[in-house]
């Protein structure tokens, strides 16, 4: 037995009307094409009544939610709890596990509505577009239930815009959207130039292309099929009339697919944008603590690649609070001169020191702070404070101490830094400090903790070579991946953040083949996008197909020299 206890983000709802339900459209599958008004409304929404599995994890990966906790307890029962955010409720499936009809998903949307909720309706593509919103939207109009239409985007013209291929040109201005089911079409219809667009026609396309041909189409006509469109499992075969069932079966085509017949189809040689992304298609490992891995498999997503989160560092309180309750004591009675962040873990530790306190930014009045490099000085703006000092050159506790003043009697009245910080850091800022004549507070903030070693599927993915790239960002990631899951397998790339955690992934016998020019994630991600542009043209220049770094097996891979 399962069931979902949910912590609603939503309250005040007195000032909303009650009984509305937005019908959403959450386009073909890419989350960035969803609507302004779309994420404003599922940000409002105290429901999402969905249609496909996928929703859930689009909803949460665009409102930054974290992943449900599944609890199970003694007797067995699960216990799904979503973490803030809305309710969802499925709108695919009933109880007995049988999809839904239209008639059935109305009563699911009226039910919600008549509740009081604030319900949204998030529907796959368009909601008026070879969809149920009509249906749906009727229901709530006989039930007295107010409603809206946010248009999404039509897998009908996004598909074919991410396989580069145009469904309209100056020269080719006709075009027929047809829906291939069960009932009887007459292609004679079709015979003419007019570009089509194929919707539900995987099974069916060879009798579908032999009466096309029969009407009186060449068999030399361009035709494409492309599968999960706007994601970046995308696949995209081209073929003709005469060839593309045979072509379709060969790529193992499956649904959903939409199929373009028409001379548009060979503009797609040199407007092919999505597919040629310089990651495209690559399994990308990304291991990160929960919190700081979304920035890291957005921008990789960018790229074209499927970056896949594994938690190996978990941050913890520290085990002692009484050091870190003494410092925010001394910072409110102005102990202290400086106040130096690392990371922006230790900003957040601080913010909620500050938060259990009943305390605010007010308390760093006359306080100079300190931050080791722009993400950090991000995070504290966030919290309303902006640094005093930030590295001019290198960001790390090295470029901090470049910059840092030394301690001066006449001009500093006190002498003292408070240096929150996790409690695997280096000393180096601690003794360059005091080099300088400070005295410094260095106080456990949070520890950093191995997780969980991944499922096993995953751990084998990373031994065989499954994963095409993973992505290092510290020297903490690059110990706890090994000790939790192996070391990844010869052929996949290796990139890191910096020198520090290129030494690190040396020292485990891993040859480093990326490394960021700066330590930033964006530095890093667009150097293993730079890596794989590099890759694909030489490729290309070269004659060789294009495949994935986990498409080629290398005997051997020498460890890279330390000099």
């Amino acid at each position: 037995m399962t069931k979902t206890v949910s912590s609603p983000s939503n309250t005040g709802s007195a000032s909303r009307s009650s009984k509305w339900v937005s019908f959403v459209g959450s386009g073909p599958g890419d989350p960035n094409l969803l609507t302004v008004r779309a994420v404003e409304l599922l940000r409002e929404a105290d429901v999402v009544i969905t249609e496909v599995a996928e929703h859930a994890a689009l909803v949460r990966n665009v409102l930054g939610l974290p992943a449900p906790v599944v609890h199970v307890d003694d007797d067995g029962v699960e216990t799904v709890i979503e973490e803030g955010g809305p309710a969802f409720v499925d709108g695919g499936f009933g109880e007995d596990g049988q999809p839904l009809t239209h008639a059935s998903r109305a009563k699911v949307v009226v039910k919600q509505a008549r509740a009081g909720q604030r319900v949204v309706r998030l529907m796959s593509g368009d909601p008026f577009m070879y969809a149920s919103g009509p249906e749906e939207a009727q229901a709530c109009a006989k039930a007295g239930i107010g409603f809206e239409i946010v248009p999404g985007v039509s897998s009908v013209t996004a598909v074919p815009a991410y396989a580069g291929i145009p469904l309209t040109t100056k020269n080719h201005r006709d075009l027929a959207v047809v829906t291939c089911g069960d009932a009887k079409i007459s292609w004679d219809r079709y015979a003419g130039h007019a570009t089509l667009v194929l919707l539900s026609a995987v099974g069916s396309i060879g009798e579908i292309a032999r009466e096309l041909i029969a009407s009186g189409r060449s068999e030399d006509t361009a035709v494409s099929m492309t599968r999960t469109g706007t994601v970046t499992t995308q696949q995209t075969v081209v073929s003709t009339l005469a060839n593309i069932a045979a072509d379709a079966r060969a790529a193992r085509m499956t649904p959903p697919a939409i199929t373009v017949i028409g001379q548009v189809v060979d503009l797609r040689e040199s407007l092919s944008w999505f597919e040629t992304k310089p990651l495209f298609g690559w399994r990308v490992l990304v291991p990160r603590t929960k919190e700081q891995a979304g920035l890291l498999s957005s921008r990789l997503r960018g790229f074209g690649s499927v970056p896949e989160e594994v938690p190996t560092i978990s941050v913890e309180p520290p085990r002692n609070p009484q050091q870190m309750d003494k410092a925010i004591r001394g910072l409110v009675e102005g102990r202290y001169e400086w106040i130096a962040f690392t990371s922006v873990n230790a900003v957040r530790a601080v913010r909620e020191k500050f938060e259990e306190y009943g305390l605010d930014a007010r308390a760093f009045s006359g306080l100079k702070i300190a931050a080791v490099g722009d993400k950090t000085a991000s995070s504290l703006e966030d919290w309303g404070l902006k640094a005093d000092l930030v590295p001019t050159g290198e960001q790390s506790a090295r470029g901090l101490l470049e910059d840092w003043p030394p301690f001066d009697d006449l001009l500093d009245p006190i002498n003292r830094v408070f240096l929150p910080r996790a409690d695997i850091a280096t000393e180096t800022l601690v003794a360059g400090l005091i080099d300088l004549g400070w005295e410094v507070d260095d106080v456990t903030a949070y520890r950093t903790v191995r997780a969980a070693p991944p499922p096993a599927p995953t751990r084998e993915a990373i031994k065989t070579g499954k994963f095409d790239a993973v992505v290092f960002t510290s020297s903490s990631t690059v110990r706890n991946l090994v000790g939790i899951a192996g070391k990844p397998h010869a052929s996949t790339i290796i990139a890191v953040i910096g020198p520090a955690t290129a030494k690190t992934a040396e020292e485990h016998g891993l040859r480093v083949d990326v490394m960021a020019p700066e330590p930033s994630i964006e530095a890093l991600c667009d150097a293993l996008g730079d890596f794989g542009a590099a890759r694909r043209t030489a490729m290309l220049e070269s004659g060789q197909p294009i495949t994935k770094p986990s498409e080629r097996r290398p005997a051997s891979r020498r460890k890279a020299s330390s000099k």
